[in-house]
């Protein structure tokens, strides 16, 4: 059982559950998670635990990246020119549009011989870009340590693995990272030198890439690159000298955490080697191989994982991945024992060498890609020499192709366009019947899961310690801590349990300041409301969510802004790539809350005020059947209007998904009470509308009224607001504490 005794309707003392000076034993207070953290892969026990584990991954990596759902499929308007021949293989550039105005570059290399259709390779290039060059000295010294085997291609590593592979008779696709080579509409120092937030644009519909803006709706350079590479692949599959179902992908450094991002969530390539970034150490230290949302509770190790059981392989080097033979392959090697295919994952131990994708790991990569493309070509495959090319054969843009505009206005233009077809996109998805609902839920309900993190605990996860306890005469109360065990988290909470009570109705109000706000008013009495509900017998849950409150030492204060990580280049995905926003964290402290009432409480209502109403909102958003009904003040918050991604109320996402209005309307059908709008919000109203509840919201007119009427909805016969839904036994005893 659920609750603990409470408190009387006059003098309250001391409202605090810790002790003067102490604070929540919580493990978000420790200092944040960055790039440079552990990432260790805890492997299921079963496949089907897996199978819904990867599920939930996928969505993340989609909405991270800002592609859930994925965009339409707009024509690429390839362009293929400029062949050149090369003993054994040729190149082509090639570019086409990965969306509208946005341009892809690379360069296509082919076999010289062999008709029909060829595998094909899609190489994401990493740092350094397609055309870098180790240089005279540096390429010696590389020969010498045994890294290299030419000077000459030897310069020029990656295009050394594509030559290589076309010779082996394979389509190779070398395409470049934004700002690199003939990628320039986004700058190199945007797109991997971004340290300094930049001012906001003078008008609302125009912002730049790391913006609050452009966080607030998922884009990002790295949602930009996981675009283009399965562009890239759409690309290669529309060859006529391809073969669409022998696709592999490979690519080192950065390129590596490209390949990775692309196998989690597109099943058409058979095979990869992402080289270099399948750690659990350093996750990638690029701002373009870290964005938002990505990486909470999960890793790299984990993410490559997801390209189960299709066969992957990589090598480990002296750098981040040294101690992948003993802490991530043997966990990537479980995992693929869960589907019968041990054999289909491998780390080769290269640790002599620093970080690289050199002509041993190539040779490695050659190896096995000749197995799983099925190419059927004897070993060892020796990569040979080519001559490298010159500046008019691998330059994409020229006198007949011309660049495409770029820069800071185009910026403007592309992540105004992005978000344009985004809205579209979910517009077409407002439901207009139950069955279009559930589809509407799915998708941007399912997004705000990711966006949030949680749904509501099991209560088998829950501990509910007691701290202190009185008997008030007509009223209960009981001070007492709700602990999420498995997540190291805490929060005190105080319970308000009327002992002449009809039902089991409990009201769960979150103040915007903190449960004292509620607990005693200026004359130190209970404030009004609370005692308005106690009185009509409804029993009263309070809490302090995580940074209000006991969670500030001396109580009563809260967080106002949010932490960051210690890193001097101000870009929200290396905090927020890592750890959950403070948005997030309250909102998982009030289903915490949730998940310790149900199934104790007849019904479950739930209150955010002062401050507090878009953490309420996206609780319930998520809380499902567990909340009867809502009420709700949300001062007319709106995401879009934050000017910093260190406001407390940050999410990202929020915007993408419809901002507060879609969380309000994710309640549906629920009874929903609702302040500070001057109006029913159209979304809310429309899918209310839909599963024919839209007499289910109650607006408030009047300010002055507002906390009275909300008072007198919430006391209203549950059953006359939400007819045939379940009533509780009014029989019923008392929730007590669970011990």
């Amino acid at each position: 059982m659920f609750f603990w005794s409470l408190c009387a309707t006059s003098l309250l003392g001391d409202s605090r559950v810790y002790s003067e000076g102490a604070i929540p034993d919580d493990r978000r207070l420790q200092p944040l998670k960055d790039l440079n953290g552990h990432f260790p892969f805890e492997v299921p026990k079963t496949l089907r635990a897996w199978e819904k584990r990867a599920e939930e991954l996928r969505r993340r990596v989609l909405v991270a990246t800002g592609l859930w759902p994925l965009p339409e499929r707009t024509p690429l308007n390839a362009v293929i020119h400029g062949k050149v021949a090369r003993e054994g293989f040729t190149v082509e550039k090639v570019y086409f549009e990965s969306m509208p105005g946005f341009y892809v570059t690379g360069l296509l290399f082919r076999p010289e011989k062999g008709e029909g259709r060829h595998p094909a390779v899609l190489s994401p290039h990493g740092h350094g870009g397609r055309l870098q060059d180790h240089g005279e000295e540096k390429i010696k010294q590389h020969i010498e340590a045994g890294a290299e085997r030419f000077e000459g291609s030897g310069r020029f590593p990656k295009m050394a693995r594509c030559a290589q592979l076309a010779r082996m008779g394979c389509v190779a696709f070398l395409f470049d990272m934004i700002g690199y080579a003939d990628s320039r509409q986004l700058s190199y120092e945007l797109a991997h030198r971004f340290a300094e937030q930049r001012p906001e644009a003078d008008e609302p519909d125009r912002w730049g890439l790391y913006s609050t803006q452009a966080e607030l709706r998922l884009q990002s350079v790295m949602g930009l690159q996981t675009w283009n590479a399965i562009r890239a692949l759409d690309f290669l599959q529309s060859l006529s000298d391809v073969d669409p179902q022998r696709i592999g992908v490979t690519g080192g450094s950065g390129g590596g955490t490209q390949t990775i991002l692309l196998g989690a969530i597109d099943s058409r390539p058979v095979t990869a080697f992402p080289q270099g970034m399948v750690s659990t150490s350093m996750q990638g230290g690029c701002t373009c191989e870290n964005t938002a949302l990505l990486r909470i509770g999960t890793g790299n190790v984990e993410l490559a994982g997801m390209f189960a059981p299709r066969p992957q392989a990589m090598t480990a080097a002296d750098d981040w991945t040294i101690d992948m033979m003993k802490d991530g392959f043997p966990e990537l090697k479980k995992l693929y024992q869960l589907y019968g295919a041990k054999d289909a994952v491998d780390c080769r131990d290269l640790t002599r060498f620093p970080h690289n994708y050199n002509y041993v790991t190539r040779s490695v990569m050659y190896e096995w890609f000749n197995k799983h493309l099925k190419l059927g070509l004897a070993e060892p495959i020796v990569e040979e020499d080519f001559e490298p090319l010159t500046l008019e054969e691998h330059a994409v843009w020229g006198e007949d192709h011309p660049m495409p505009e770029g820069g800071v206005e185009f910026e403007y233009t592309l992540t105004k366009a992005w978000a344009a077809a985004s809205d579209k996109q979910l517009a077409a998805l407002e439901p207009q019947d139950a069955e279009s609902a559930a589809a509407y839920r799915e998708t941007v309900g399912g997004a705000l899961e990711t966006l949030i993190g949680r749904t509501v605990p099991n209560k088998k996860e829950i501990v509910q310690e007691p701290v202190r306890q009185s008997d008030e005469g007509s009223v209960l109360l009981s001070y007492g801590k709700v602990r999420l065990s498995d997540r190291g988290e805490e929060l005190p909470v105080v319970v308000l349990l009327p002992k002449e009570r009809q039902k089991n109705d409990f009201v769960l109000w979150i103040h915007g300041e903190g449960k004292e706000a509620l607990l005693e008013s200026e004359d130190g009495a209970l404030a009004a409301p609370v005692r308005a509900l106690l009185e009509a017998h409804r029993p009263v849950v309070l809490a302090d969510v995580f940074g209000q409150g006991e969670f500030a030492a001396g109580g009563g204060e809260k967080m106002r802004r949010n932490r960051t990580v210690e890193n001097p280049r101000e870009f929200a995905g290396y905090t927020y790539g890592y750890n959950d926003t403070l948005f997030a964290q309250r909102v998982h402290d009030i289903l915490t809350v949730i998940g310790a009432m149900v199934p104790d409480a007849g019904s479950i209502s739930v209150v955010g005020t002062d401050g507090a109403g878009p953490w309420v909102a996206a609780a319930c958003a998520v809380a499902g059947e567990a909340v009867a009904r809502v009420a709700v003040d949300t001062r007319g918050f709106r995401f879009r209007n934050l000017e910093d991604y260190r406001d407390e109320n940050f999410l990202p996402g929020a915007t993408k998904y419809g901002d507060l209005p879609a969380m309000l309307a994710l309640m549906a059908p629920r009874p929903l009470w609702l302040a500070g709008e001057e109006a029913t919000p159209d979304l809310v109203r429309r899918v209310y509308a839909a599963v024919g509840a839209e007499s289910q919201i109650s607006l408030a007119a009047g300010k002055e009224a507002e906390v009275s009427a909300m008072v007198g909805w919430l006391t209203e016969p549950f059953e006359e607001q939400n007819e045939g839904a379940d009533t509780p036994d009014e029989d019923a005893p008392a929730p007590s504490v669970e011990e």
